[in-house]
């Protein structure tokens, strides 16, 4: 059974930055695509991030792209999420999440999700 915890999570102010893991145990890390999605109080879960299974293919979210950085560390069974320039419209709960194609990440049809972590930024 493959397991995501995400960690990193917390309360920053308007313009700082934060950095989100996803440690990923009981699957073979290597052969997965990893994705960050978050949810926001009464909206839908929407993507934020993705990576390929190589590290050489990410996606982003218009609303992140240029603040947001995904990376892995294939080595480490990690992904994670640099967060720079956060504002408050970033505030959700992010999740993690991955999938067994190895592909990029586009739509919430995952394998495995993660339990989330809250994001609150103010203002």
């Amino acid at each position: 059974q493959v397991q995501l915890v995400e960690s990193g999570g917390g309360l920053v102010q308007a313009g700082g930055s934060l950095r989100l893991s996803c440690a990923t145990s009981g699957g073979t890390f290597g052969n997965y695509g990893m994705g960050w999605f978050r949810q926001a109080p009464g909206k839908e879960r929407e993507f934020v991030a993705t990576i390929s299974a190589s590290g050489f293919s990410t996606s982003y979210a218009n609303s992140v792209k240029g603040r947001f950085t995904i990376s892995r560390d294939n080595a480490k069974n990690t992904v994670y999420l640099q967060m720079n320039n956060l504002k408050a419209e970033d505030t959700a709960v992010y999740y993690c999440a991955a999938k067994n194609t190895g592909l990029l990440i586009l739509n919430t049809n995952v394998h495995w999700w993660g339990q989330g972590t809250q994001v609150t930024v103010s203002s």
